[in-house]
């Protein structure tokens, strides 16, 4: 049983997200999206919480369904800021097996702050600390540092106060299994880090729409699909395929800049300039490409033998919009995405599998069919993204077939 998971999803409780996050909407657009399975995202907040037990029904195996059957897992996104030796930051995906242990983990969060003001709460908790109460919960909840290569939040961001899993887990090290590799790197930049770790994606979503919905997600090959199987696969690699990313300069971080001042540098430039922006003379935000080269004990190309496949895609919306030089959001791309899904079923098939022949057989616009190839190759360019904003696909004129 092959199944996209998109594991890391908020609702609209949390900040900045959209106020249509609701559980139909996310059932709707998944599928739609391709993608097999969700987390409910934010499950400690008392609003969104109501509405999840009021919404989906928990089987025996820890798969919780929509009444038309949709499957999603216990899911929430945790912030932990805390001082030692200097500001210390990590954002952690937690994965747990069943409502129960959902109560324990709430009541936890409870006795250590609120709950009730964000989706994606902050605590001041040590993350060896938390990892190890988490385990004393349940050994399987799954503790997986998020957007590992963002600035101030990431585990391995050039701000977070770490530089290794030890550095953040200490003697707990050993229960972290996997990292989230976040949308401004990939794979293949993190096994130069050389640490004992499986790599999964997944959205990070504010919104249910398909540009946002399911853009990074983890490809899994399971017997039955259950939440320890799930688990087993994330532990072992015993499983889990791969992982679909988008390309790395197309995440917020990936080079070095101040938004402010609509100034960004690769990380040569950067060195050149001491990491000192040159248009306001304060120190820039250090991007993941120049944290790679850091931290990297490997050169560029190392692959390790348990490293698994990965696609660097587009979401189909941009291409498109890409294409006819419009928005995402604009009539014109609306109308070609859905006469595309009616199509080919849902967005995932178009981006991997759909032929350049059944395309054109299904009058679908040849320079868009270009792009949707040059995308499932890895070969879209992108201007790359710096200091909270995302990179911009380059027009037409610059890709590489047109």
């Amino acid at each position: 049983m092959e199944l996209i998971c998109d594991f890391h999803i908020h609702s609209r409780h949390s900040r900045a997200t959209s106020k249509n996050l609701t559980l139909d909407n996310l059932e709707k657009w998944a599928k739609i999206k391709g993608v097999s399975l969700l987390g409910t995202g934010d499950f400690q907040h008392p609003l969104w919480r109501k509405e999840l037990d009021e919404g989906l029904k928990e089987d025996d195996k820890g798969i919780l369904r929509t009444k038309s059957g949709f499957p999603f897992i216990w899911q929430s996104e945790i912030s932990l800021m805390y001082a030692q030796d200097g500001r210390r930051a990590v954002h952690i995906v937690l994965l747990a097996p069943n409502g129960k242990t959902v109560d324990k983990i709430t009541d936890y969060l409870k006795s250590k702050g609120r709950v009730d003001y964000d989706g994606r709460p902050i605590f001041g908790i040590k993350a060896d600390d938390f990892t190890r109460d988490m385990k004393a919960i349940d050994d399987r909840i799954e503790v997986i540092p998020a957007h590992c290569m963002t600035p101030w939040f990431g585990l391995f961001g050039s701000d977070s106060g770490f530089d290794s899993l030890k550095d953040a887990f200490g003697e707990q090290t050993g229960k972290i299994y996997a990292v989230e590799s976040g949308m401004s790197a990939d794979p293949e930049m993190l096994w130069r880090l050389k640490e004992k770790m499986n790599i999964v994606s997944f959205s990070d979503c504010h919104s249910f729409w398909p540009w946002r919905l399911g853009r990074e997600a983890t490809i899994f090959d399971l017997n039955e699909l259950s939440y320890d199987n799930i688990i087993h696969a994330i532990r072992t690699g015993n499983g889990l395929m791969g992982t679909i990313e988008t390309p790395p300069e197309y995440g917020k971080y990936h080079y070095d800049g101040h938004r402010l001042c609509n100034f960004s540098s690769s990380p040569a430039e950067t060195r050149k300039l001491n990491r000192i922006c040159p248009k306001c003379g304060k120190d820039m935000t250090i991007g993941v490409e120049y944290r790679i080269e850091e931290l990297a004990k490997e050169k560029s190309g190392y692959k390790p033998e348990n490293g698994k496949m990965f696609y660097k895609l587009i979401p189909l919306h941009e291409l498109i919009a890409l294409r006819f030089e419009t928005k995402p959001e604009s009539k014109k791309a609306w109308q070609v995405y859905d006469e595309m899904i009616a199509g080919f079923g849902n967005e995932m098939n178009i981006l991997l599998n759909a032929k350049k022949e059944e395309m054109a057989a299904k009058n679908v616009d040849f320079k868009l069919i270009e792009l949707i190839l040059l995308s499932r190759e890895g070969k879209i360019k992108v201007k790359p993204g710096f200091d909270g904003e995302y990179g911009r696909v380059l027009m037409p004129g610059a890709q590489k077939t047109l």
